[in-house]
């Protein structure tokens, strides 16, 4: 997977909101109703990121989600987390 160049994330951003480029990741947070309903959509994604055979850094904090997605084998973001950050927003939006 080739790594995309930082005008091509920066172009790919725009439609993701909420979402930001920063140490060769795009990443966001979210922030939930409570635990238990922050921890369920983590359970979602995180059968979404095995389907896609892609796994995001992310730490949780009571209601609080924190994602960063790369793709360490590209050394950089790729097409590949763009993929997974347009699932995790259908996700969270779904809820």
């Amino acid at each position: 997977m080739k790594k995309m160049t930082p005008q091509e994330i920066e172009e790919r951003l725009d439609q993701l909101e909420g979402w930001d480029y920063a140490d060769d990741a795009i990443q966001t947070t979210f922030e939930f109703e409570n635990f238990k309903e922050t921890f369920s959509i983590m359970t979602r994604i995180a059968f979404e990121c095995e389907a896609q055979n892609h796994h995001p850094e992310w730490s949780n904090v009571y209601k609080t989600l924190t994602i960063r997605l790369s793709t360490h084998d590209a050394g950089g973001v790729t097409e590949k987390d763009f993929k997974l950050a347009a699932t995790i927003e259908n996700i969270v939006e779904s809820e």
